[in-house]
């Protein structure tokens, strides 16, 4: 009996001690986790964006990139000569690959914009038809390189049939001349009705601006359209309107994105 007790009694202690030893078990991880959210920062939320910042910011991105790529790689070019007939039309938009040139030569073919030799405020277009060190020469309207007949440009024309001597004009009969280090020959497609390198000379490739790529846009001219005058507010009322009800019309559909 007296052994019973005694297991008794011991059993009882060690239950006591277990639970005493559960509760500072518990006590500890309690207060440690208690220090750790004292010690945990508190989290802040963002503030929500008004839709009008938003839309903002989207549209000032968008002009910063759009103005770079204006002023260091593309631009725009509206045809205003008949000189590129019928590859390029008066009223052709074209875009224009201003760093095509920065990492290589005009290459034969190319549809080249550039400053006039003769006058460097005004921009012209033409096709690079011979490149330095070549030979070129015009006999009968027809183009040689090195004696050998030049590339064909599929919308290449002659409109007047007369062949004209070289005592008169250079425009049927130029030639033969050695292209000049650092300069190019050039012709307009519409070869009866072009100033080019038969009669001002030839090309310097510091001159060169840039190589089009291809139409964006093509509008038929048109003499009774309004014009851009004072005061400006009117002038703007016509055009939107003339521009709102001619432009199914007056677009050139076929010619949108063709390349160059």
């Amino acid at each position: 009996m007296h052994i019973d007790s005694c297991i008794k009694e011991i059993i009882s202690q060690s239950r006591l001690f277990n639970r005493m030893s559960n509760d500072f078990l518990l006590q500890d991880f309690q207060q440690g986790e208690q220090k750790e959210q004292v010690r945990r920062p508190a989290v802040r939320r963002r503030s929500k964006k008004p839709v009008w910042r938003e839309y903002a910011e989207v549209i000032l991105i968008s002009l910063a990139a759009a103005l770079l790529l204006r002023l260091l790689v593309v631009s725009a070019y509206r045809v205003d000569s008949a000189s590129m007939e019928d590859s390029l039309l008066e009223g052709d938009y074209i875009f224009v690959n201003k760093l095509a040139y920065s990492f290589g030569n005009p290459q034969t073919g190319d549809v080249a914009i550039f400053k006039s030799p003769l006058n460097p405020t005004k921009d012209y277009i033409k096709r690079i038809m011979a490149l330095p060190g070549q030979t070129v020469e015009v006999v009968d309207k027809i183009v040689y390189v090195d004696n050998q007949m030049a590339m064909i440009i599929p919308n290449t024309k002659n409109t007047d049939p007369k062949i004209l001597p070289m005592q008169l004009s250079l425009r049927d009969n130029f030639g033969p001349i050695q292209v000049p280090s650092d300069e190019y020959f050039v012709l307009g497609d519409n070869r009866d009705n072009s100033q080019d390198s038969r009669f001002w000379g030839f090309l310097p490739q510091e001159n060169i601006k840039g190589k089009a790529l291809f139409i964006y846009w093509s509008w038929v001219p048109d003499p009774k359209s309004p014009e851009w005058k004072f005061p400006y507010v009117i002038s703007s009322i016509e055009m939107l309107y003339y521009f709102m009800t001619n432009f199914p019309s007056h677009t050139r559909w076929e010619r949108l994105f063709t390349a160059l």
